[in-house]
């Protein structure tokens, strides 16, 4: 008897699974849907997010965009890399001045990001998708000089802010006032960034 009880239950929740699932189908067929055309596009689009800047500009901006996101990325880790292998008599100035300068760097990475989400693009999503996008070259040598190390980061600054305003160009072609505003102030931290560096290293004569 109780083994009855359950099939029929299981069919009583089969037929209403099914019925659930033919009145969304029909609602999904419907021609002219409002319903319809807002599921189709939540489904092939799960994170779009709304923007009045044009499809061409969104993908512009982004590919810009998480190109130098992972620029960032991968200059921080250089940056860190440095700051662990300093030596020398300068050890503390230098080893500090790369610690603030790879906090600077790693506060870039999260707006750049959220950046790219806000204008409905897709962001970077893993290290080897760094790895791949990056244009900063990383260096694996087991011992660099010091000063050699901050001229190394003098230049890779210097060409970060040169992409920063190439960047800025391409947002400024597609009236995306708020991320160039954002990348002006990014150019002035990396700009210092290059001048300390440089300071820092250059020869008396």
């Amino acid at each position: 008897m109780q083994q009855k009880t359950e099939i029929r239950n299981r069919k009583n929740a089969f037929g209403r699974a099914n019925r659930i699932s033919t009145g969304t189908n029909e609602t999904m067929n419907k021609p002219n849907s409002k319903k319809t055309s807002e599921l189709l596009r939540r489904r092939d689009a799960p994170l779009e997010t709304r923007t009045d800047l044009t499809a061409s500009a969104t993908k512009d901006i982004t590919g810009t965009m998480n190109a130098i996101l992972a620029d960032v990325f991968a200059l921080y880790v250089k940056t860190k890399n440095f700051h662990w292998h300093m030596s020398g008599p300068h050890f503390r100035d230098y080893h500090l001045l790369l610690d603030e300068h790879g906090d600077q760097l790693f506060a870039m990475t999260d707006p750049i990001a959220e950046r790219v989400r806000k204008i409905g693009g897709i962001t970077l999503h893993s290290i080897g998708e760094i790895a791949r996008t990056q244009r900063v070259l990383d260096n694996d040598a087991e011992y660099v000089e010091p000063l050699d190390m901050l001229a190394e980061l003098a230049d890779d600054n210097r060409t970060l802010a040169a992409r920063l305003r190439e960047a800025h160009n391409v947002c400024d072609e597609h009236l995306d006032v708020a991320t160039a505003s954002l990348i002006e102030v990014w150019i002035d931290e990396t700009e210092r960034r290059a001048w300390f560096l440089f300071e820092a290293t250059r020869r008396v004569n």
